[in-house]
């Protein structure tokens, strides 16, 4: 192999791909990127197993080949040159040399035939979404997911169709955050993609503009995007019905400033206990909505936030770490609460945009 191929557009595809390098003792070749050039392209290539990407990237190739280096080693190669326009890689010995303007570096390779296949999904039925709807979907959501492999189907986000919406869903059973984005499209499946790779996935694609493109088969989806090809194991399983733990009515409503909500719970904090509990008193009879938090070896802060109630009083623990993970979702001034009493779910929702809910169970006393 040689060619010679812009550092610019070659630093950004490895970027991309040594992030998905995978660890793995019994295949060390998973560290590997694989470096494929023919017909004038560098196709750059990585797999942890659960996730695949393809990337292409222009180049003058003068010889044929294929290597497979370590990914991480040639990042930070890559990044460190800050002067060379234009990078040549060359296959010598078994190795990659990597020779720019003002270096040249000896990478040891490894057998590229024990590199996995990254699957090819037919393209019978494609969905074309614009990528920030894809990755403000992704964002809205992902965090109230659960880290634990117990229940696969709570360990990753849900999406579907409904009505001209894309619909972008992830719970915990503490807490679930729903995004609905107007989208006119054909309904499809619900699709469970694993928490873990959602990261990646939003890494790949956040500083991308346009349509991308989306393949679904039973066991995989696959992202592709102009000269980015990326893969994803999904999750076999049934996402719970969680239309059912939408309550359909409320017994008490409070409007408050998104920014004196947060500013109040970032106070709240410092005097949680370790459970992260703060406690709600909501008096719409006496307009007062207070917030308690309460830590035997810090103190106790109470602070009352300015908001339009009514309804029924109310008074109700929650954990605060998990309101405050919400407003990242949440681009509107202000937000509603919305409560049904004791050991029920809050339910918040951004004003006026309705996009966006967010549920949070109750704590006991």
């Amino acid at each position: 192999m040689k060619l010679e191929c812009s550092k610019e557009k070659l630093v950004r595809a490895i970027s991309k791909a040594e992030k998905i390098t995978g660890k793995n003792l019994s295949l060390p070749v998973l560290s590997c990127v694989l470096l494929d050039a023919n017909n004038g392209n560098l196709k750059i290539s990585s797999t942890n197993l659960d996730l695949g990407i393809e990337i292409n990237v222009p180049a003058r190739v003068d010889e044929e080949g294929i290597t497979a280096v370590s990914g991480s080693v040639l990042g930070s190669l890559l990044s460190s040159d800050f002067k060379s326009e234009k990078i040549k890689l060359e296959t010598k010995n078994e190795n990659l040399n990597v020779l720019s303007d003002s270096y040249s570096t000896i990478i040891k390779s490894q057998n590229s035939e024990d590199f996995p296949t990254i699957p090819r999904l037919k393209k019978d039925k494609v969905i074309n979404i614009e990528s920030k709807k894809l990755v403000k979907g992704l964002k809205s959501v992902w965090y109230s997911s659960s880290t634990s492999n117990i229940k696969p189907e709570l360990s990753s986000i849900l999406i579907c169709s409904e009505s001209n919406t894309i619909v972008f869903v992830a719970t915990d059973s503490f807490r679930l955050a729903e995004m609905k984005i107007d989208f006119n499209l054909e309904d499809f499946e619900q699709i469970l993609i694993p928490f873990k790779n959602i990261p990646e996935i939003l890494r790949v694609f956040d500083d991308v503009d346009g349509d991308i493109k989306m393949y679904i088969t039973e066991n995989q989806i696959a992202f592709e995007y102009e000269n980015i090809y990326l893969t994803s194991r999904v999750i076999d399983g049934i996402f719970p019905d969680y239309k059912q733990l939408l309550p359909k009515e409320f017994k008490t409503e409070i409007t408050v400033l998104k920014e004196d909500l947060v500013n109040v719970l970032k106070v709240s904090n410092i005097f949680s206990d370790k459970f992260n509990k703060v406690s709600f008193s909501i008096s719409p009879k006496d307009k007062k909505f207070e917030i308690r938090a309460v830590n035997s070896d810090v103190g106790e802060n109470v602070n009352r936030v300015d908001a339009v109630l009514k309804g029924e009083d109310i008074e109700i623990n929650f954990n605060q770490k998990y309101i405050m993970d919400c407003f990242q979702s949440i681009t509107t001034d202000s937000l509603v609460l919305k409560f049904n009493g004791l050991n029920k779910p809050m339910v918040i929702k951004s004003v006026p945009d309705t996009q966006f809910t967010y549920l949070v169970m109750p704590m006991n006393k």
